[in-house]
C-alpha cells in the first residue's frame, strides 16, 4: 500500500567509542528534505553524551501516535461537518518494564483539546470521533502499547 523511509545518520566525532563516551546525537532525514536533530534521551544516556534539545526516540514515538490520532480525528470531524479551528495534544508516555523485564513504552496518554467554529460537539460525539480515530490510526494499530485518550475540556 505504501512505503515509508527515513535515513538515520550518526558520526563518531571526537568521542571515545571504546570507553562508551561518545555523543548519541544524530540526524533523521526524511523524503521531503527535512532533517531533525535526534539523540538518546538524557533519562537513558546521561548528559553530555545525549543532546537535551534533540528529539529522542521515545518522544518521537509518543508524537507519532498523537499526530496519527489527530490526523484521523480531523478527517472524521470534517466528514461529520464539524469545523475544528485548533487542536492541541499534550501527549505523554511512560517507559516501564514488560513482564519479561525488557524496557518498553508501556503506556501512552493522549490529552487532546480542540476549538471549533460554532458550538463544540457534545462530549458523546467527541468520544465517538476519538474512538474511531484511535481505531483507524495506523501507528496505534502497529504497537502493543496501551494507548489512552483523555479528553481535556
Amino acid at each position: 500500500m505504501g512505503h515509508y523511509s527515513a535515513t538515520v545518520c550518526w558520526e563518531l566525532g571526537d568521542g571515545d567509542f571504546r570507553a562508551n563516551r561518545y555523543s548519541r546525537g544524530h540526524r533523521w532525514e526524511f523524503d521531503g528534505g527535512i532533517a531533525v536533530t535526534a539523540s538518546s534521551s538524557p533519562q537513558i544516556v546521561p548528559l553530555p553524551h545525549s543532546l537535551e534539545e534533540a528529539v529522542d526516540p521515545e518522544e518521537a514515538f509518543v508524537a507519532s501516535l498523537s499526530s496519527c490520532h489527530m490526523l484521523f480525528f480531523l478527517s472524521l470531524a470534517a466528514a461529520d461537518g464539524i469545523v475544528v479551528s485548533r487542536y492541541r495534544d499534550e501527549a505523554s508516555g511512560i517507559l516501564g518494564k514488560l513482564p519479561d523485564g525488557r524496557l518498553a513504552i508501556t503506556e501512552v496518554t493522549l490529552r487532546p483539546t480542540a476549538d471549533y467554529l460554532g458550538d463544540a460537539p457534545p462530549v458523546a460525539e467527541l468520544e465517538r470521533l476519538h474512538h474511531l480515530a484511535h481505531e483507524k490510526c495506523f501507528i496505534a494499530n502497529s504497537v502493543r502499547t496501551e494507548i489512552q485518550v483523555d479528553l481535556v475540556s
